[in-house]
């Protein structure tokens, strides 16, 4: 009996740290919110390779609208122990936001990550080594005028599928082909932007 409860315990743990080594992962979750409001501050995404891998590794951003499209994808390289960060706001040059597929301004979204240790959006291989944060700036006026608090947290760890895996590289890729331009972030150099 106790070899059964002690099975069960080992795999609720491995249940709960989403089934990657001591809670590590290749795939993370985000979202942005009051991004290119006028009087919100801007907000940024950071991420660190913790040079376990002893490689470059990329992180692969995959921007959404609100409305669950597709609207900026890329890859941007983090040497190990390095370090990158991007703005969200599109009045930046070096943002998620600045170059939609659609031309659309985002406000609010959802950030998919992958890190990868092919520096490639459209044909991933993910790699466990990054760690990362995201900015959220949150409207804290309910009545009257606007105010904005912001804070800082760890992006979610999730689980990548093979299905989510390839649908990311798929939008990707047609946003590439089909955006003519449109569509693809740019990456902030390791990194100075505070």
């Amino acid at each position: 009996m106790k070899k059964i409860g002690l099975l069960l315990f080992l795999i609720l743990a491995v249940a709960l740290m989403g089934g990657s080594a001591f809670g590590q992962s290749d795939y993370f979750v985000t979202y942005f919110s009051n991004a290119n409001t006028g009087g919100a501050p801007n907000a940024a995404i950071r991420f660190i390779n913790d040079g376990n891998t002893e490689a470059n590794l990329w992180v692969d951003y995959y921007v959404f609208d609100d409305s669950q499209e597709l609207q900026e994808c890329c890859s941007c390289e983090v040497t190990p122990d390095g370090y990158n960060s991007e703005w969200i706001n599109s009045a930046k040059t070096d943002s998620l936001t600045g170059n939609t597929v659609t031309g659309k301004v985002l406000t609010r979204g959802v950030i998919k990550i992958i890190s990868d240790s092919a520096g490639n959006p459209t044909a991933v291989v993910p790699t466990y080594g990054l760690w990362g944060t995201a900015v959220h700036v949150q409207n804290t006026a309910f009545n009257g005028p606007a105010s904005y608090s912001v804070t800082e947290t760890p992006v979610s760890n999730a689980c990548l599928s093979p299905s989510e895996e390839t649908l990311l590289e798929n939008l990707c890729s047609y946003a590439q082909v089909l955006g003519s331009g449109k569509g693809v972030c740019s990456c902030t150099p390791e990194d100075h932007d505070f």
